[in-house]
């Protein structure tokens, strides 16, 4: 990972203006020439949009992560100095001593929760996990604490966005969820097979549920061979349930059942989401939506999916099992933008 954000960061000082330059004009020399025929910076940055979106994203992320490191620093130092100790005292006074240990209830109940993943000795596993929940409890109460701080300071972030940019992705034919016309369009890339894409479907359920008809889900399909090998099978599975209207029946029962997909594992999906036996047998058999999976995988790939789940939010890329609020702040930003 490191390799590659170099990597990109290179690209990126390569086709990018240094910082406080502006940006050149359109009009100037072309980055190449071929027999008189021009390379121009416009179609290098359009062909690269999403690699450079990602490195932009990356970079603010970078950025905001330290002035956020920065700001919580200076507000501690600030509180410290008003009571006239030190910053690990305070930390003590108002983190350390206000939490409490862990209980052996709540050991327990991780514990069995985790036990058939765990290896090795039980009594390490559970010295590990009760140290695991007291991290987790002070930490916290540190956020807590600095929200508090926060609220009575006047704080003012000025980190600049980065340049938004807008993939064109068609959606035509492709099953959704939520309303045609809806001024947001997610479109997911997944792979049924994939743990991150299983992991992330709650919170698409949530975005649906907090936003009703503001949002539309779009599903593409982005099976990944070299690591499910048998995931292939089930999205063709998926695009013959939804010729008799199941797919987000049949989407779901999927995930539930990760990785199962055998021939008699998909029919048997098929019977207990409602679906005409024999029609669903004889689309898998007969391949018909093979080189329709195959066009959203090359599809996906033309415009930089790498992994799953990959998600384009009116055209804005954001990659990976991201929690709500990743989600829920791009989509504010886009209603805001149309109103």
């Amino acid at each position: 990972m490191a390799r590659r954000l170099v990597a990109g960061l290179v690209l990126f000082q390569v086709l990018a203006a240094p910082a406080g330059a502006q940006a050149p004009a359109r009009s100037e020399a072309p980055l190449a020439q071929v027999d008189g025929q021009a390379i121009t910076a416009e179609e290098v940055e359009k062909a690269l949009g999403p690699q450079l979106n990602r490195l932009h994203e990356q970079i603010y992320a970078l950025k905001r992560q330290k002035v956020e490191a920065l700001i919580n620093e200076r507000l501690l130092a600030k509180e410290a100095a008003r009571h006239g100790v030190s910053v690990p005292a305070l930390l003590d006074a108002e983190v350390t001593s206000k939490v409490g240990l862990v209980t052996e209830q709540e050991l327990e109940r991780v514990y069995q929760a985790n036990k058939a993943r765990l290896r090795g000795d039980e009594a390490e596993a559970r010295e590990q996990i009760r140290a695991h929940l007291q991290n987790q409890k002070l930490q916290t109460r540190r956020e807590a604490f600095l929200r508090t701080l926060r609220a009575q300071a006047k704080v003012v972030v000025n980190v600049p966005r980065p340049p938004v940019f807008r993939a064109e992705v068609p959606t035509d034919g492709a099953p959704f969820k939520g309303p045609a016309e809806a001024p947001v369009t997610i479109v997911e890339f997944q792979d049924f097979h994939c743990p991150f894409c299983k992991r992330v479907q709650p919170t698409v359920a949530e975005i649906l549920a907090r936003y009703g008809d503001k949002v539309k889900v779009v599903h593409k399909d982005f099976p990944i061979d070299q690591l499910h090998p048998q995931a292939r099978k089930g999205h063709e599975a998926a695009r013959c349930a939804n010729e008799q209207g199941k797919f987000w029946a049949y989407h779901d029962k999927l995930y539930e059942n990760a990785p199962k997909a055998s021939p008699e594992q998909l029919k048997a999906f098929a019977q207990e989401v409602g679906l005409a036996v024999p029609a669903f047998e004889q689309c898998l058999a007969s391949g018909k939506h093979r080189a329709a999976v195959q066009r959203d995988v090359e599809e996906g790939q033309r415009l930089g999916v790498t992994g799953t789940p990959t998600f384009f939010i009116n055209g804005r890329l954001l990659s990976g099992a991201q929690p709500f609020e990743s989600f829920a702040r791009m989509i504010d930003e886009e209603l805001e933008r149309q109103r």
